[in-house]
């Protein structure tokens, strides 16, 4: 049991996306800012864990889905607007 792992795949899906939805929004892209985004934008998203390659590849290939992306690119600007709203640069003992 210990080669096997387990994988939020919504993780890597939000990460691939959030450099490019963040300049477009044109938002603070500081490392404090994309972890709080990051991690209200999984929150509002479904989780997709994946155990071995094959659910790992079936999972990849669900979110080519344009709505897949859409849910994503939606709920990462949403979380965006929520930290540009109660940015936490000052914040430095959380990430110390």
């Amino acid at each position: 049991m210990s080669d096997v792992k387990i994988k939020n795949y919504m993780e890597d899906c939000v990460a691939d996306m959030l450099d490019s939805v963040l300049k477009d929004i044109n938002t603070c892209s500081c490392k404090k800012c994309k972890y709080d985004i990051t991690a209200i934008a999984l929150n509002s998203l479904p989780s997709k864990y994946v155990v071995t390659k094959r659910g790992h590849l079936y999972t990849k290939l669900e979110a080519l889905q344009n709505q897949f992306d859409v849910d994503i690119i939606a709920a990462i600007t949403k979380a965006a607007v929520i930290v540009s709203r109660n940015p936490r640069h000052g914040a430095d003992e959380l990430f110390n």
